[in-house]
Parts: structure tokens; sequence; C-alpha cells
């Protein structure tokens, strides 16, 4: 039986997908854009803040309450993938990556559940 220390060693060796996703409402065409470094998690982390009310986009909660999940979908718009051997902060590129998505999609407002930058 392997020890706790182990297991966590073990945990951070795995090589998540990273990248740029949207959540998409497929009757409006609005899009909520951000970055995670594990893809595939992110998408059950929003579905269950959804499900249980407490998303921190307002209008993708009320969206999302008022017409079901089955009229949302899941993109991955960009991955990076793991360079072995060398040092990369990639919450650093993440975030450069997403933040060159939002000013190219605009997903605020009318277009999108995305906050407005702080100029």
């Amino acid at each position: 039986m392997k020890t706790r220390k182990e297991l966590t060693e073990e945990y951070k060796q795995l090589k998540f997908k990273m990248g740029v996703f949207q959540i998409r409402n497929m009757v409006n065409g609005k899009v909520f854009v951000e970055s995670s470094i594990n893809l595939d998690a992110i998408w059950n982390r929003h579905q269950a803040q959804l499900d249980f009310g407490s998303h921190p986009s307002k209008g993708l909660q009320k969206d999302w309450k008022e017409l079901g999940k089955e009229n949302f979908s899941f993109e991955i718009l960009s991955e990076i993938e793991h360079r072995d051997g060398v040092n990369v902060d990639y919450k650093k590129e993440l975030k450069l990556l997403e933040n060159m998505y939002l000013e190219e999609l605009q997903p605020f407002e009318e277009k999108g559940y995305n906050h407005v930058p702080k100029q």
C-alpha cells in the first residue's frame, strides 16, 4: 500500500490537458471563456456550480436555470502542451492565451457572460 506522500507525488506527476475553453449557450450564442490547468475537471466544476446555483457569472447562471443544461456545450478552444525538462509557468501562459481569446471573441454583455475587463 502506498503512503500518502507517494500518492501525492504521483498525482503531481500526472499531466492534465490544459487550455482555454468556452461554455456556449446554444440558444442565443453567448459564451463564457476561461482557462484551466485541468480541462477534464473544469467542466465538472462549472456544471456543479451551475446546478447548485452558485456560479460566479450571474448571467450564465440565470440562462442555465431558465434553459437547462442540455442547451449548453463545453468546447475547448486551444490546448497547451506539456514541455518536459523545461520550467514553465503554465498558469501565466494560460492567462495570456485566455486574454487573447477574450480580446478576439469579446464575450461581454450581449455577446457573452464574461465581465468587461477594467481599463
